[in-house]
């Protein structure tokens, strides 16, 4: 893929993880974010969306990761005063190349960042982490006597991801890892490097859940 040039974006920092191909609803009521969202709105530009690594979403003053996703704005309502209610999906990856200044509000130059060459992903390792990511579900569903969906509902379909790269960030989204597990799922530099991050993140779960449900 040919290189992407960086690009000065805006930028909203969140005290969460955010991977590709997530739905991202949000309520503005910060004036900068008010002003940010705007100018969005009057010019079709996405916003980049990175975790806050210290720091709280409101007042400034925090610290950031470089690595986060672009979001689109879908469908917003303009309550007034600045203040918005949004629908956003996220998109590509991007690498912040450096902070600009916070005025209006945060923005920076980033650069899309496609996944790196790796070894390839194979189908049977997918299925083999798909088996894993159930086996947790159904061991929670088991504990506490429920019934599980099937599994394309639970875990999303193949087909709706066009690479293994791209499958392994929706797997990441439907499973309950911590914020910065998921970071890692997202920071990871190919397809590989996330599956390597995923299991980690998976099987770190699954001993919380036998830990747990042993006493």
């Amino acid at each position: 893929m040919a290189a992407v040039e960086p690009v000065d974006w805006a930028m909203f920092p969140l005290e969460t993880t955010l991977l590709p191909n997530q739905e991202l609803p949000l309520r503005i009521f910060e004036p900068r974010y008010g002003a940010l969202v705007r100018h969005c709105i009057d010019t079709g530009e996405p916003f980049g969306v990175v975790l806050i690594s210290r720091g709280r979403e409101v007042g400034g003053g925090d610290s950031r990761c470089d690595v986060g996703t672009l979001a689109r704005i879908t469908e917003y309502i303009d309550e007034g005063v600045g203040r918005y209610q949004l629908q956003c999906r996220t998109g590509e990856r991007i690498r912040v190349q450096e902070w600009l200044p916070d005025d209006p509000y945060p923005r920076a130059t980033v650069q899309i960042w496609p996944d790196e060459p790796g070894d390839p992903v194979t189908d049977g390792q997918l299925r083999d982490l798909e088996d894993q990511v159930m086996a947790l579900f159904e061991r929670v569903a088991a504990a506490r006597g429920a019934v599980l969906p099937g599994r394309d509902v639970l875990l999303g379909s193949r087909e709706d991801a066009d690479s293994a790269g791209n499958r392994l960030y929706a797997l990441a989204s439907r499973v309950p890892i911590g914020v910065a597990d998921r970071y890692g799922v997202l920071a990871a530099p190919s397809a590989a490097d996330r599956l390597a991050a995923l299991t980690e993140a998976v099987e770190s779960v699954a001993a919380v859940v036998e830990f747990e449900l042993s006493e």
